[in-house]
């Protein structure tokens, strides 16, 4: 059974390889400059270059722009619909030192880290304008679980430059954060975003953003009402705001400045706070943790900065929560990331300037049309101070080198080295991990 597990992967990679081939053979070649009446799923079956600049925004999670099956749309005259899927499969192996060995027991190992289930699209009837609606399903591995991911409604008020979200989503805070999972440079977020900010949120969230000023903003307000007791929800209510400016914001030379500032406020479910996350490692166990403690509130604030030249991109994010808890000091906690990357094929990353974030990488020549894939290089540190008055959650920094090769738009694996240092229990340890990971998604 051992042996089957090992193996999955690698078939499904094949399995997928074959059918992109298949289905590359199918396609018909790219429609001249005169050709501009092609339905939109053949369009999206077409593309050839990506513009790297995208000023509208949808209630759903992005899906790939070139479909790789025919029958997963439909256009009605009351509402269009997309199906989309995505799975994530991890390979993982340590090498720990003797002081690490005595603060964390390890294993090397496989697992499923992500499967989903996405539909979306737009509602035309309504009398609101660029109406588009959401859900999905995604499995949670460590609960062995399904729960709703990203589900709602959004509408656009072009007047007042605004989109307004109702229902679950991301909360807005942190452009790493915000990002799909599926489109980040690197394997992981960084550990102090999943420490501190809940993956998913129910309520509602105003987008706006201004062309002509490169300033775009989000605004929300959440609770826990439809959520209290699922994983990912560790407060009971929460507001949060974040404002970015973009000086620089080029279609024509590719270049992007992006500087943000991010705030939240939120209130604890049952006012207990705790605080934890793996090491950028699905497959390891948690190497911080505050463990729960009592608060009554917590903010935190909070810069993104951002540089894209082409196909290099730097970036970095910094947060601090303070959290009110007379009982053990009122703790402050600190954490961020530095990362480098460089489209070594010559991609460039796309940047939604509505949402702010980037997004996945569209390969030029994917393999299954004969050409190399794109190849992407990433550098990344992150680090995360958890130790602070009475609370003492450890602290971690981890620097990250790595390649992603994107096969297509549809199959991804990434290949990533990490040398881990964690001061905890009184020990100061490190780990060296090697990590693989498949992503297949249509």
């Amino acid at each position: 059974m051992g042996r089957i597990r090992s193996v999955m992967p690698l078939l499904l990679l094949l399995a997928t390889t074959a059918f992109e081939a298949g289905y590359s053979r199918a396609q018909q070649p790219a429609p001249t400059a005169s050709a501009q009446t092609t339905s939109a799923p053949a369009a999206r079956a077409q593309i050839t270059s990506v513009p790297n600049l995208e000023n509208t925004i949808e209630a759903a999670e992005p899906l790939p722009r070139r479909d790789l099956v025919h029958w997963n749309q439909y256009e009605g005259p009351h509402f269009t619909i997309r199906v989309g899927a995505a799975f994530l499969f991890d390979f993982a192996a340590f090498a720990q030192d003797k002081e690490s060995k005595e603060q964390i027991t390890m294993l090397p190992g496989e697992k499923v880290r992500d499967a989903r289930f996405l539909m979306g699209g737009r509602l035309p009837s309504l009398p609101l304008t660029n109406t588009t609606w959401c859900a999905g399903v995604m499995y949670d591995g460590p609960t062995n679980s399904w729960f709703l991911r990203q589900t709602g409604i959004m509408f656009g008020i072009p007047k007042i430059l605004s989109y307004f979200f109702i229902g679950r989503q991301k909360e807005g805070f942190s452009l790493n954060k915000i990002m799909v999972g599926y489109d980040g440079w690197t394997l992981e977020r960084f550990t102090f975003t999943d420490a501190t900010i809940p993956l998913l949120a129910d309520g509602f969230k105003w987008i706006g953003y201004s062309k002509n000023h490169g300033f775009l903003w989000n605004v929300g307000y959440f609770n826990d009402v439809a959520s209290k007791g699922q994983s990912f929800s560790s407060y009971s209510s929460q507001e949060v705001a974040r404002a970015a400016w973009l000086p620089v914001h080029s279609e024509e030379n590719g270049t992007l400045i992006h500087l943000g500032f991010d705030f939240r406020y939120g209130k604890p479910v049952d006012g207990q706070l705790q605080l934890k996350s793996k090491p950028e490692a699905f497959i390891a166990p948690n190497f911080i943790d505050t463990g729960k403690f009592t608060a009554s509130s917590s903010n935190s604030e909070g810069y993104e900065v951002y540089l894209r030249r082409r196909s290099l991109l730097f970036g970095s994010e910094y947060y601090f929560q303070h959290v009110n808890s007379p009982s053990t000091g009122d703790p402050m906690f600190h954490g961020g990331d530095v990362v480098a990357t460089w489209l070594i094929t010559g991609e460039m990353r796309p940047y939604n300037t509505v949402g702010g974030y980037f997004k996945d990488i569209t390969p030029k020549r994917p393999v299954f049309n004969g050409g190399p894939g794109a190849w992407e290089a990433v550098l990344r540190y992150s680090y995360s101070d958890l130790d602070s008055k009475n609370v003492h959650g450890g602290t971690f920094g981890r620097i990250t080198p790595m390649v992603n090769w994107y096969l297509s738009e549809n199959v991804r694996l990434e290949m990533g080295y990490g040398y881990g240092h964690l001061d905890r229990f009184n020990l100061k340890g490190n780990t060296q991990f090697f990590q693989t990971r498949l992503q297949l998604q249509f």
